[in-house]
């Protein structure tokens, strides 16, 4: 009787000793990850350009040129881009909403070819499409090139419209 308490006992020890092991396991893989998560939320500090989506913004109120990253993205209303057909620029990189200048803008109508330059003290950004169809909207698909004043450079596609 004293060698099956025994027995016992240690069966038990045991079993508590690897419910602790795998609790501290997961404990251990969890703290992992938020690390990893909180690293790649922060790429401005790691030589990138975050690029975020944003609502149509408040200021447009006629004709406009905006863009997504895609065809999906465009008509779920999550732009990277957007201008006043004119004199602004909106975006949102790096975490903080920007209102810049326009530089330069192409007669889209005439060309059936975008190109726009942006450009601040910290980004200059290039805008480039073509003309895929459209009657009143022109839709474009193109290529979005931002450089940071660090020279970090990237390139993305969009897809969007201009049109009032």
């Amino acid at each position: 009787m004293k060698y099956l308490i025994i027995f016992f006992s240690a069966i038990t020890l045991v079993s508590c000793k690897k419910e602790q092991q795998t609790t501290s396991n997961l404990e251990r893989k969890d703290s992992t990850s938020v690390i990893q998560d909180s690293a790649m939320s922060d790429l401005a500090t790691s030589g990138k350009i975050l690029v975020e989506t944003f609502p149509f913004p408040k200021e447009i109120k006629e004709c406009s040129c905006h863009f997504a990253k895609n065809k999906a993205d465009f008509e779920a209303e999550k732009y990277i881009y957007a201008d006043d057909a004119g004199k602004t620029a909106y975006m949102k990189l790096d975490g903080k909403r920007l209102a810049m200048n326009l530089i330069s803008s192409s007669d889209m109508e005439v060309d059936e070819v975008m190109n726009k330059e942006i450009e601040n003290e910290d980004y200059k950004i290039s805008v480039k499409g073509k003309k895929i169809n459209g009657e009143e909207a022109l839709l474009f698909q193109g290529i979005l090139t931002i450089e940071k004043s660090d020279g970090t450079v990237i390139t993305m596609p969009i897809y969007g419209e201009c049109g009032c």
